[in-house]
């Protein structure tokens, strides 16, 4: 993918007077860019070679996010010469507090609604996440993530039979429980990992590159417990905003599972070792 846009791309853009357009880090999926006019600086995704409509789980993403909490603000979307593009506003990075971090992740969580899912499904490489609203939390998380896993897993042939066994006995666990312990949709991040959350200038959290959903709040909690980057203030500060109920070190498995088993699909067998430690509970 090219790192650099041509002037002709830029003046498509719905802005006057763009003085610089500098490639910035972020685009791991997209590139990202600094776009500089005479009046402001802004933050620019692009993904060569596909619609506008590509970014507009993404968008509505950031602006659910941002009605609650602090997020990136969409200003605009389109297709500029066979290219979709989205533009944000630009948030100059600073030191922050996991303390203050925590708590507004809680308050995200206490955003909910009556149904589990979202507007827009969401491409992730090349699976797919089917956001199709649901009554049931069993229903979503077994056929709309779990079952999709597992079947992308054997077509990208990081699947076999013992992983398959394991994975149905833990499917079932799931099944069990939940159907007796109703789950509250709450809005989603979707993919809280410590590099999708900055401390602005100011020293605000900001939750960014979003891949949300309305779910079980706890499947938040579980990415944060995956990679690091999240301190015991963190989630100290979290249950003081919103407590979470007990055995959640038992619950966290299910939820750790979807994300690595997703990153089994994306980068290969160097997650295999991850996601069978977690099925030989199962």
């Amino acid at each position: 993918m090219r790192s650099n846009l041509n002037s002709d791309w830029l003046s498509k853009l719905p802005l006057d007077n763009i003085s610089s357009a500098r490639p910035v880090s972020g685009g791991d999926i997209n590139l990202a860019y600094q776009i500089k006019s005479s009046d402001s600086r802004y933050f620019l995704k692009v993904q060569p070679n596909h619609p506008s409509d590509y970014f507009d789980h993404e968008r509505a993403g950031l602006t659910a996010l941002g009605d609650v909490v602090n997020a990136p603000q969409p200003i605009s979307q389109g297709e500029i010469n066979g290219d979709a593009y989205l533009l944000l506003n630009w948030i100059d990075t600073g030191q922050g507090s996991q303390h203050d971090l925590g708590k507004m992740v809680a308050i995200l969580h206490q955003h909910h609604n009556q149904q589990f899912g979202f507007d827009f499904n969401h491409q992730s490489g090349n699976l797919t996440k089917n956001n199709q609203w649901q009554n049931s939390w069993v229903t979503f998380y077994t056929e709309q993530r779990l079952d999709m896993l597992a079947s992308a897993s054997a077509d990208n042939h990081v699947w076999n039979s013992w992983r398959q066994t394991h994975f149905d006995q833990m499917r079932q666990q799931f099944i069990n429980y939940y159907n007796n312990h109703p789950v509250e949709p709450s809005l989603l991040h979707g993919d809280l990992w410590s590099g999708n959350y900055m401390f602005s200038g100011d020293g605000q959290p900001v939750l960014i590159d979003p891949d949300a959903f309305y779910g079980d709040r706890e499947l938040d909690l579980a990415m944060t417990t995956i990679f690091g980057g999240f301190s015991q203030e963190f989630y100290q500060s979290y249950e003081e905003q919103y407590p979470i109920p007990s055995g959640l070190e038992d619950r966290l498995p299910w939820y750790q599972f979807y994300y690595l088993c997703m990153h089994l699909n994306l980068f290969g067998e160097s997650y295999g070792d991850s996601v069978d430690r977690i099925l030989s509970n199962y």
